[in-house]
């Protein structure tokens, strides 16, 4: 009895080794803000995980970043990494994070995709930014990788951190990575007009950001557990004497917190 017993234990400990080596977490984290998400995804999936470094680090201030990212991008300069640990071949699915650089991920990712091979592999994106970047960054991924299944996956702003143990929870439930039950979010309601109370509101979330946000014109607006949730559409104006944009903002209010905007989509 006591042999069968550890034979069993030892095909489980087997079959949970085989199928956390099937998926992977792979990360790049300049301050270490995407790291926060890369833990949390491995927390709760029992996935392995790596982090992706560059031979010559982006340690600057913000200001130094953005200036040597933008003569980098300009001159077509792709960084070196340092060698990765994971055997890529033992992976069917990847997560890869990053932090949104302009709109996009950062250069240790442009690295990865230009060394690695990951043909047929499904690719699910996950990252932090300032204001928005998931939906471009997966775009540009998806374009980057045309022989791979590329999933848009979860983002973050880095001042909502405190937000990504319960929004990753549900990222991984709804999208069939992890069992649970959550329960279902409602849709939103029709757009309509401003009020002064939705301004007050936009202007509570989003007035203290770096960056004009617009100016909000027409809201939509669910009632969510432990939470009201709106969906501003924001005039952008006409910049250089074009053609006005618009973008979208969503903004929560949790029960007894200040509002926050958790995404632009532009």
């Amino acid at each position: 009895m006591k042999h069968l017993f550890f034979a069993i234990a030892a095909l489980a400990t087997m079959f949970t080794s085989c199928n956390s080596q099937k998926l992977l977490i792979l990360y790049y984290s300049q301050t270490g803000t995407t790291q926060v998400v890369a833990e949390e995804l491995q927390k709760q999936l029992g996935a392995d995980i790596e982090r992706i470094d560059v031979a010559e680090a982006y340690d600057g201030d913000f200001m130094a970043t953005v200036q040597r990212f933008n003569e980098e991008r300009q001159s077509g300069f792709v960084p070196t990494l340092l060698p990765l640990k994971s055997n890529l071949d033992r992976y069917e699915t990847i997560f890869i994070g990053y932090p949104v650089w302009s709109g996009t991920y950062a250069p240790a990712v442009a690295a990865l995709l230009n060394s690695a091979n990951l043909d047929g592999k499904t690719v699910v994106s996950f990252c932090t930014f300032g204001s928005g970047g998931l939906n471009t960054s997966t775009a540009d991924l998806v374009k980057a990788l045309p022989n791979s299944t590329v999933k848009e996956g979860y983002g973050v702003r880095a001042a909502r951190l405190h937000a990504v143990p319960a929004e990753v929870n549900r990222f991984l439930i709804e999208n069939g990575f992890k069992e649970g039950s959550i329960e279902a979010l409602p849709e939103y309601s029709e757009q309509v007009p401003v009020s002064e109370e939705d301004i007050e509101i936009f202007n509570a979330a989003c007035s203290d950001y770096q960056f004009p946000l617009g100016t909000p014109v027409t809201v939509s607006k669910r009632s969510a557990a432990g939470s009201e949730d709106y969906l501003f559409t924001v005039s952008n104006g006409s910049p250089f004497g074009g053609a006005a944009s618009t973008s979208s903002i969503y903004v929560t209010v949790a029960d007894g917190c200040k509002p926050e905007f958790t995404v632009v989509v532009r």
